[in-house]
């Protein structure tokens, strides 16, 4: 079976479904259930490792691990949670290898790879905006990979791979408020370090003014309470300033979770579907 896929959610049995049949031998269903995933894996390897070899690797790994411990796993969290917590286990045994960080961005926009965010094509867009478009991406990009690591993983596990809270905890292995402090000082310094390109204002406040970025990114995720969300909209009401810049972390959200999916190498593909062939059949286990 051909793991590549076009959806990254096809219709057809649940992942739980298709995790019930695996645990009983059911080949096919493995394939399909590694195939539904991949693609996210790949990403969120490209997005951490920020190098496309080592992202190869965190996929490949990542894939027959899960393959290997199937009948372990019990389904106390989702799949997609079990995935991440393997992968980034993996993205952290790569950066503890590495001696030093790569010395420049790894362009991630050909075959070997996918931006953290890409432009689309719009037939309606001139060739400035196109190209306007394209700086905003690629800065959006590099301030990504420019995040401390444990700010990067909660910004692209939320905003991009689009995880809640409470499963971005899991994986991380910290509180859902850790995970949400290092999420909203992840949100400010990327729209920050966009403000010049996306034409905003910086981040002096007004007197008088709050700290409207943070209170913005508080209130996406359910932290404030009605009567502060009353005050915040009407401030924004009156405060041009504060409602940009609330305006722009909303435009770096939507870039983000637009990150369209990379596709899996055919090389690693076939490679999986080899080493998943050699797998030792054991009982409820996978067959040869």
């Amino acid at each position: 079976m051909d793991m590549a896929m076009t959806d990254p959610t096809p219709p057809g049995d649940s992942d739980a479904r298709l995790l019930e049949r695996a645990r009983g031998g059911d080949r096919p269903a493995l394939e399909e259930l590694l195939g539904r995933h991949q693609r996210r894996v790949y990403r969120f390897g490209l997005s951490m490792c920020r190098d496309s070899e080592d992202a190869r690797d965190v996929v490949q790994d990542t894939l027959l691990a899960v393959a290997r411990s199937i009948h372990d796993f019990r389904g106390a969290s989702s799949v997609s949670t079990w995935l991440y917590t393997i992968a980034r286990s993996f993205c952290i045994k790569k950066r503890r290898r590495s001696i030093h960080a790569p010395a420049s961005e790894v362009s991630m926009d050909g075959s070997e790879g996918l931006s953290a965010v890409k432009s689309v094509a719009d037939p309606g867009r001139t060739p400035d905006e196109i190209l306007a478009g394209r700086q905003v991406e690629e800065a959006l990009r590099a301030s990504i990979g420019r995040l401390q690591p444990i700010y990067r993983e909660a910004l692209i596990l939320r905003d991009v791979e689009g995880l809640t809270a409470p499963e971005v905890a899991e994986i991380v292995g910290i509180t859902v408020d850790a995970v949400k402090s290092r999420l909203h000082r992840a949100r400010a310094t990327v729209r920050a370090e966009l403000a010049p390109l996306l034409a905003l204002p910086d981040d002096v406040h007004a007197s008088g003014c709050p700290d409207i970025v943070a209170l913005f990114s508080a209130h996406l995720e359910g932290d404030i309470d009605s009567s502060v969300c009353i005050e915040m909209e009407h401030h924004l009401d009156g405060c041009p300033g504060c409602r940009a810049r609330c305006d722009g972390l909303r435009a770096v959200l939507a870039r983000c979770r637009a990150s369209p999916l990379p596709d899996v190498p055919a090389d690693i593909q076939a490679d999986l579907r080899r080493a998943l062939s050699q797998l030792e059949p054991r009982p409820l286990g996978l067959p040869r």
